[in-house]
């Protein structure tokens, strides 16, 4: 399992990487103006990384969580009462009650492995929102741009002690990310995780919603809501449930 007790145990890294403040709090601060006053439910809720804030926030919040090692994180940050959560996955699994605002973050919707089950995540959010209520997805842009007929690899990410990769698989529309993790005075040797997803691109993604009956409201580069161009690595997508049938 991907989400095994390993990487939850090192997965949180509060007030840095995507747990600094000037990560999480624009993120906290959109999907609240987005919940317009009633519940949410995140899919694929994690550790809590965005959960939790936004609970504290004043936004009731419910969660889909396919992992028991990241609950059990979770749950040392909020009990069943306060972020009640059900597990399962995100594609067929089913919360109670209705909500103004499902969301997924971080890129998660790519860990569905297919197209079908990427649709069927579309169709899942429907299912829950009321009348006019949103499905916001955060999501990387591929970077085949910077591949080299006969190369299968780009590096995403640099810094002190870490290496990210991807390689390609074209023509199956697959990515698998390496992040290479190391000491730079020898103590420790390297240490190396990978993470399988399918990767869509922004057009795909709106084919989904409109499979599931949404209609894309906006996107931006990012939660602050900077413009989305040609050259953006991410991008925040709003899509809305008719008001009516």
């Amino acid at each position: 399992m991907l989400w095994d007790e390993e990487t939850a145990a090192r997965y949180d890294t509060p007030g840095e990487g995507m747990f600094a403040p000037d990560v999480v709090d624009p993120a906290v601060a959109r999907l609240a103006a987005l919940a317009a006053g009633g519940p949410a439910l995140e899919f694929a809720i994690g550790t809590g990384r965005i959960g939790v804030p936004l609970h504290a926030a004043g936004v009731p919040v419910t969660g889909i969580e396919l992992s028991g090692p990241m609950l059990q994180r979770l749950r040392a940050k909020a009990d069943e009462a306060a972020i009640p959560v059900v597990v399962g996955d995100m594609a067929t699994t089913t919360a109670p009650g209705e909500y103004t605002l499902v969301y997924l973050v971080f890129n998660t919707i790519s860990n569905l492995l297919t197209q079908a089950e990427q649709v069927e995540c579309f169709r899942n959010a429907a299912r829950h929102l009321v009348p006019g209520g949103r499905f916001v997805i955060e999501l990387w842009v591929p970077e085949l741009q910077k591949l080299p007929p006969g190369q299968a690899a780009v590096v995403f990410g640099t810094e002190p002690g870490y290496l990210g990769l991807d390689t390609y698989d074209v023509l199956n529309q697959r990515v698998v990310s390496h992040h290479f993790t190391f000491d730079y005075d020898g103590t420790r040797g390297a240490r190396l995780s990978r993470s399988p997803h399918r990767y869509i691109w922004p057009s795909e993604l709106d084919l989904m919603g409109q499979l599931a009956g949404f209609t894309l409201e906006s996107r931006h580069a990012d939660w602050a809501g900077a413009e989305f161009t040609a050259g953006s690595r991410s991008h925040v997508s709003v899509y809305r449930r008719p008001l009516k049938p």
